[in-house]
């Protein structure tokens, strides 16, 4: 990989029902997807559809990836995290009951140090999100109308909306790390009680979601299905717009995604990602990639690579 002038090998092992390796320059990395952020990828597949009609953890996987792939130290921040989240999950069942009288006092005692953890590394990945989505939600939009060819409306009707939705209720303008921790902090005082009942943490980014919108409608349930793809097809040229506007074009990834698309979307894609530096096209049928997109091709068949 060659970026900002300096070249770099990058190895990765894929083992099957095993944790997967990867190496810089022979040298080993703590963690795999430290290698998202030496080579920038992004990646087109057939289950993007999942960004607009999956579960809320489906959307927050795109932005934490898409952080992680921009500044590779959040990866630690993601699974520093994680850590603190499930060992304050174990406290919680640990110290909860139902009712206060069968109250772990021990446990509530050490939960109060989980809780500032908590609050620390949840306002680092939250206010990293905020920031990420401001950047972008412009990029969403004119990415959508590119794609769906649409003109906007008078009445807003098919306007894009993009709006990082908190597990709880924070000011707007609030995007201070030490404010965000403040209010962390003060929702895990008043979910106490329902956290010791539920043995579940209640608070923090774990819970939050991507709201996605199309005119006054959420896109989940009341876009139709090519409404949706164009939207999922958006929120991926977007990241790649962002991550292009940060530096060195990253490496697309099509991934057998023109096989969800109709021919018009097809070919719009293609016309859309036709400047980019490197594009590696996946496709079980040929004839689903569009000419434009067709340079070197390659045959697997049964294990064997041909040059076509």
């Amino acid at each position: 990989v060659q970026r900002d002038g300096r070249q770099a090998l990058i190895e990765v092992e894929i083992n099957p029902g095993k944790s997967n390796r990867a190496r810089l320059n022979r040298g080993a990395l703590p963690r795999a997807r430290e290698a998202l952020g030496i080579l920038r990828t992004v990646v087109f597949s057939p289950d993007d559809l999942a960004l607009v009609k999956g579960d809320p953890s489906d959307r927050r996987r795109f932005l934490d990836d898409l952080l992680v792939v921009r500044q590779p130290r959040y990866s630690g921040v993601r699974s520093d995290y994680d850590r603190v989240l499930r060992q304050r999950n174990t406290l919680l069942k640990s110290a909860g009951g139902r009712g206060a009288s069968r109250r772990n006092e021990s446990a509530l005692s050490t939960l109060e140090v989980w809780d500032a953890h908590l609050a620390r590394t949840g306002a680092e990945l939250l206010a990293a999100r905020l920031e990420l989505v401001d950047d972008l939600r412009p990029y969403v939009a004119r990415h959508y109308s590119e794609v769906a060819m649409t003109m906007p409306k008078p009445d807003g009707g098919n306007d894009v909306g993009l709006v990082y939705k908190p597990s709880f209720t924070i000011d707007d303008a609030v995007t201070d790390r030490a404010e965000l921790a403040a209010a962390i902090m003060t929702e895990i005082g008043v979910r106490r009680n329902d956290e010791l009942d539920r043995g579940v943490t209640l608070v923090g980014p774990h819970r939050d979601d991507l709201s996605l919108t199309l005119g006054a409608l959420p896109a989940k349930g009341y876009s139709s299905h090519g409404e949706s793809w164009s939207f999922a097809l958006a929120l991926r040229l977007a990241a790649f717009s962002v991550l292009r506007r940060d530096g060195d074009d990253p490496v697309l990834i099509l991934d057998d995604v023109f096989a969800e698309l109709d021919d018009a979307r097809r070919h719009r894609l293609a016309e859309l990602v036709a400047d980019t530096e490197q594009v590696l096209v996946t496709a079980a049928v040929g004839a689903d990639v569009p000419t434009e997109l067709i340079d070197h091709r390659f045959d697997v068949r049964e294990g064997t690579v041909t040059h076509a």
